[in-house]
């Protein structure tokens, strides 16, 4: 039906057309030119203006040709004139017309119907315009069209009867907004050579109907959505094709073996799908391809060493797929290459030294592979390199320094995250055109020469985590010569100098400079405001004095501010309120002090403010004006005064720290309008009034504390519906009445609610009471009654007890003793113990120790605890029971085990411990069950060590735990760590710093004084935390049978850890991610180090736990910085890469 209806359209049409040539002459052409002429919008100056006229014959305007033998017009060519405008209908008229070129223009609209009449039409070129819609189904008529260009514009459609133009040999229409399925019918364009449909929207597989174009050439489809696999027999049926791309589409299996028969082919482009399975060796029979590109897709195993054979190719492109192995010797003999991409493969083995043959080269990239060795000094022979991209490999070694080496073409060098050590030398600024120089994570050391001044085109500098110096930073005179310097980073470098002010002489293109954890110290100098263009500030954890300049007032492109952890002194300077686009400043642990200054609420752009740690003294009412400010951190500083209902503008906040300074005055109930805060703190304050009931709207809340403050009356019970919160501290306030029951605050322990005395229910608290003024007055006359029949009674059973005890009869032990301390005090008898134990049944053991053994005990109000129960066939199990108790009776801190009660006499003595849902620390490093991450165990020991600070440091009495070991840290539902079982611990005396025991603690973790001659002190603790480190990275316990009396676990890691620290980490830490190996390869060597210190032989040469714990945070600092640091592309697609805070 379709076909008969083309048919009749077609017969009518060449009637029609046969007529209207007839009646048209020269003047139908200059008529239909002019209406055309008239859709323009042409200003007087435009060529056309005067050109196309009346007085002048139509053949000799400007882009018209005519007909030698009718002296009709044949060709309409005005591309690229500037016009805008829209095709009139009477371009119809043009019934001689072989060529239409309007491209490079801004014509717009639809094609008027009208234009079907012109039938000589052999070439339309349409590019380059704003044409919209579906591309009209009458082109179909145009029955001699060879070429038809539509590339550009906002063609949504292509219509069957395209594959009426049964001679077109170019049909190309990229860069549209063509939808749908390529249709079928395409394949009987039996003609065609160039089918171009590139960056459009198409969906579907590739039509096997194309496979019938038996003349096709060029086939390209790149940037489109076209899935399935590609025809096995493309090229057995399209024998003539030399061009293949498709790229960036979601095409499916493997690379066709049959793709060897394209024997014309010279490009094949198939990056950045979703192919998998290996490269088939047969492409190497490909001898005439010159672009062979396999990239961004799931490829594996190793590269061909066949492709060597291709000795025309340019372009080899591999990147960001799953290669191993080594790359093939072969390669090195294309001598045509000038580009080579590897980048993101798990490639192996070295640069060979043939590399120096590929002597066109221009463009090396080899980033996230597991490269290694040294690089071979004929790869900087190479006299056509312009960009070389390393990074993130182990390459060892140094650069060569011959002066023979080093192209002056060189642009770009990338080098970053290897271990390349030496100096660096001066044979690299023989690259005088280096645009990037990128050294950053290796291990170069001394001095760096002022000659880099002479990099005169020089752009960006990162030279950070190197041992690098700069004698008096004399770098600085040097690079001011760089005046197209926009970023440099030298951070984590033991610079150890004082920064003049000749760094005000640096490039006013700097946007980003970096000094960062470099022992700088001295005050920040005056001429840093005449770096203009600068964005990004970084001088943080140095040691910088003063005032912060008031030449930052012209810095008025810095968007990010980073001057925390120095000494700095003064007010917050008012200048920072001009700079109209600060995103971030950061002045935490600083000594800033005064009023933060009013102004700060004119600077809209701000969106987080870290000012923690100082001491300022004064908020602003201007500060909450800030509606779009993500993130303020206040705290620890000496801020006064109330939180005004203005608290609740700050419409965008998602972190609010307030805490640690005196601010006073109630919880505005504005607080409910801070929708999106996920975090709330105030704790540490002097506010009254009640907890506000609009809390409870702010429902994406995960942590709010209120705590150690003065709040008053009951918790709303409208904070049920706060389902996200996992942290929730009201903590030593005066609340009272009943603790809600519903939502998160069934996961509530009670320490969430300590120190509110009349706070009641909930988790081991008191049941609640409905008190009314009749019931007061009864309870009153039964208390006259009863107390003095109760001790009536009690009496009476002191004799009987006494009886009972002289006749031996000890079966049910009776008294109970309440710890106070860390809880609210529960008094638990033996029935209640026996019972929550289920009679002490095996099922409820959690483990057995040297003094006792400790269940899990289910309480009738639903209370679940750990029940230690000790062994009381010995005088040191007693003695282990009175001194836990002692230990523990004035112990408050989070990652210590709480005890919650205890019941004793001299036939039963037990510890009622917090219950620890997720069991021991060496359950989750032992147990293949069970997986710690990097950071989670990172976190644990940040854990242990902040317990053993507060033991060794910041008790009345120091404690010496004696007995640190994985099994006796408890991890909670959250996987906080808590150091337990003090039954081994030691305290010692006002003076005293050591003591003698002969109680020798677990084998394998404890200091060889105090295994040989009994000595404990605070450094015992300090050596077992360091072989737990070791055993929390590496996953080996010290009394593993690899260890015998010539290798101990310490020399183990002492001996690895400088060569090859990956043999003793625990593989399943740097399995992961490509990207994050040598981040995680290098926090965990940092930690292992740290193990190390806390080791030494000899107490004295050991850290103390105030050193550790900074220490130990400092690594986990800076692997967060280093993840969020990490780039995830080759330098010349991504070169304004900037490090954040």
């Amino acid at each position: 039906m379709e076909k008969s209806y083309s048919f009749v359209l077609s017969v009518v049409f060449e009637l029609y057309f046969l007529v209207a040539c007839m009646a048209t002459n020269i003047t139908t052409d200059q008529s239909a030119l002019l209406a055309l002429k008239s859709s323009f919008a042409l200003n007087s100056s435009h060529p056309l203006t005067q050109n196309w006229s009346s007085q002048a014959s139509v053949c000799n305007w400007i882009g018209i040709s005519c007909g030698s033998h009718h002296h009709r017009v044949t060709a309409l060519n005005i591309s690229n004139m500037n016009i805008h405008g829209t095709i009139p209908p009477q371009l119809g008229n043009l019934s001689f017309l072989v060529s239409l070129d309007v491209s490079k223009n801004n014509f717009d609209g639809d094609f008027p119907q009208d234009l079907s009449r012109v039938r000589r039409l052999r070439e339309i070129d349409l590019g380059y315009n704003n044409f919209s819609g579906e591309i009209p189904i009458w082109f179909g008529l145009f029955s001699k069209l060879k070429m038809l260009i539509l590339d550009d514009n906002a063609f949504t459609y292509i219509p069957p009867s395209i594959s009426n133009l049964s001679k077109l040999e170019t049909l190309s229409a990229g860069y549209n907004r063509l939808q749908g399925n390529i249709p079928k019918e395409i394949g009987n364009l039996q003609n065609l050579k160039e089918l171009v449909l590139v960056s459009n929207q198409l969906t579907g597989s590739i039509p096997f109907s194309i496979l019938n174009i038996s003349s096709l050439e060029t086939l390209a489809l790149t940037y489109n959505q076209l899935s399935g696999s590609l025809p096995v027999d493309i090229c057995s049926r399209l024998q003539r094709i030399k061009s293949i791309s498709i790229i960036s589409n979601q095409l499916s299996g493997h690379i066709p073996e049959g793709l060897s028969n394209c024997s014309e082919l010279y490009d094949l482009a198939l990056s950045y799908n979703k192919l998998s399975g290996t490269i088939p060796p047969e492409l190497g029979k490909l001898e005439m391809l010159e672009l062979l590109s396999l990239g961004g897709n799931n490829l594996e195993g190793i590269i061909p060493d066949t492709i060597g054979n291709l000795r025309k190719l340019q372009k080899l492109q591999l990147e960001n797929n799953h290669l191993v192995g080594s790359i093939p010797r072969t390669i090195f003999n294309m001598s045509s290459l000038w580009l080579l991409n590897f980048n993101t493969n798990n490639l192996s083995g070295v640069i060979p030294r043939e590399i120096g043959n590929l002597q066109k080269l221009e463009l090396l990239y080899l980033q996230f592979n597991k490269l290694s060795g040294s690089l071979p000094e004929e790869l900087f022979n190479i006299s056509t390199l312009r960009g070389m991209a390393l990074s993130y490999n182990n390459f060892s070694g140094s650069l060569p320094s011959a002066l023979g080496y080093w192209p002056t073409t060189l642009q770009y060098l990338h080098l970053g995250e290897n271990n390349i050590g030496g100096v660096i030398p001066n044979s690299v600024f023989n690259s005088s055109n280096l645009k990037e120089l990128i050294l950053d994570d290796n291990r170069f050391s001394g001095a760096i020469p002022n000659s880099l001044g002479d990099l005169r085109q020089l752009e960006r500098l990162r030279l950070f985590r190197n041992n690098l110096t700069f004698p008096q930073l004399s770098i600085f005179a040097s690079l001011a010569n760089c005046r197209s310097l926009r970023e440099i980073d030298l951070s984590d470098n033991p610079l150890n100098g004082v920064l003049s002010d000749s760094i005000g002489n640096l490039s006013t293109s700097l946007e980003l400079f970096d000094l960062r954890h470099s022992e700088i110290s001295g005050q920040i100098p005056l001429g840093i405001g005449n770096l203009s263009n600068l964005t990004d500030l970084y001088l943080l954890d140095n040691d910088l004095t003063g005032s912060v300049p008031s030449t930052f007032c012209d810095l008025h492109n810095l968007q990010r501010l980073y001057l925390h952890q120095n000494r700095l002194i003064g007010p917050l300077p008012e200048c920072l309120c001009n700079l109209p686009v600060l995103g971030m400043v950061s002045l935490s642990y600083n000594q800033i002090s005064g009023p933060i200054p009013y102004c700060i609420g004119n600077v809209t752009s701000l969106r987080n403010i870290y000012l923690n740690s100082n001491r300022l003294t004064k908020i602003p009412m201007s500060l909450w004006s800030l509606k779009d400010l993500v993130e303020l951190d206040l705290s620890n500083n000496s801020l006064v005064g109330s939180l005004p209902p203005d608290f609740g503008n700050l419409n965008a906040i998602t972190f609010l720290d307030l805490s640690r300074n005196h601010i006073s005055g109630s919880v505005p109930s504005t607080v409910g309008d801070l929708q999106k805060l996920l975090y709330l703190s105030v704790a540490y304050n002097e506010l009254q009034g009640s907890i506000p009931e609009s809390l409870g709207k702010m429902l994406s809340l995960e942590s709010v504390n209120l705590s150690n403050n003065y709040l008053s009356g009951m918790i709303p019970k409208s904070l049920e519906a706060l389902q996200y919160v996992k942290h929730f501290n009201v903590s030593f306030n005066r609340l009272e009445g009943e603790i809600p029951s519903k939502g998160p605050f069934v996961n509530f322990t009670s320490q969430s609610f300590m120190g509110n005395e009349e706070l009641c229910g909930g988790f081991l608290f008191l049941p609640c009471k409905n008190r009314s003024v009749h019931q007061s007055r009864r309870n009153k006359v039964l208390l006259i009654v009863l107390i003095p029949l109760a001790v009536l009674l009690m009496g009476l059973g002191s004799i009987i007890l006494f009886m009972l005890k002289r006749r031996g009869n000890r079966n049910i032990p009776t008294q109970v003793e309440s710890l106070p301390a860390t809880t609210t005090p529960t008094r638990i008898s033996y029935i209640e113990i026996e019972r929550a134990t289920q009679g002490f049944d095996q099922c409820n053991l959690l483990g057995r120790g040297g003094f006792g053994s400790v269940y899990k005990g289910m309480f009738s109000n639903g209370m679940v605890l750990a029940i230690k129960v000790f062994t009381l066939q010995s005088e040191v199990a007693f003695k282990s029971f009175d001194l836990e108790c002692e230990v523990l009776r004035n112990l408050r801190h989070r990652n210590l085990t709480k005890v919650i009660s205890s019941c004793s006499n001299m036939d039963f003595k037990a510890l009622l411990l917090e219950y620890m849902p997720n069991g021991s620390l060496e359950k989750w490093l032992h147990s293949d069950d069970y997986f710690l991450d990097i950071i989670q165990r990172l976190d644990v020991m940040i854990d242990v060590a902040s317990a053993l600070e507060y033991l060794h440091h910041g008790c009345s009495t120091v404690i010496v735990h004696c007995d640190l070991k994985p099994s006796n840290v408890l991890l909670d539902e959250k996987l906080v760590g808590h150091v337990s079982d003090f039954g081994m611990a030691k305290l010692l005396g006002e003076g005293e710093s050591i003591v003698h025991t002969k109680t020798l603690a677990t084998m394998g973790y404890i200091a060889p004084e105090y295994g040989s001659v009994g000595l404990v002190s605070t450094s015992c603790d300090v050596y077992s935390y360091g072989i737990m480190l070791m055993e929390t990275f590496t996953r080996k316990n010290p009394y593993n049978e690899m260890f015998q009396e010539n290798l101990s676990m310490r020399s183990w890691v002492c001996n690895s850890l400088p060569v090859a620290p990956e043999d003793i980490i625990d593989v399943s830490l740097l399995e992961s991610e490509k990207i994050g190996f040598k981040k995680k390869l290098h926090c965990v060597s940092a930690i292992l180090e740290l193990a190390l210190n806390c080791t030494a032989e000899s107490p004295n040469e050991r850290l103390n736990m105030k050193d550790i714990l900074a220490n130990i945070k400092k690594i986990k600092l800076a692997f967060l910085r280093e993840c969020d640091d990490a780039p995830n592309m080759p330098f010349l697609l991504n070169p304004k890469q900037k490090r954040g805070g």
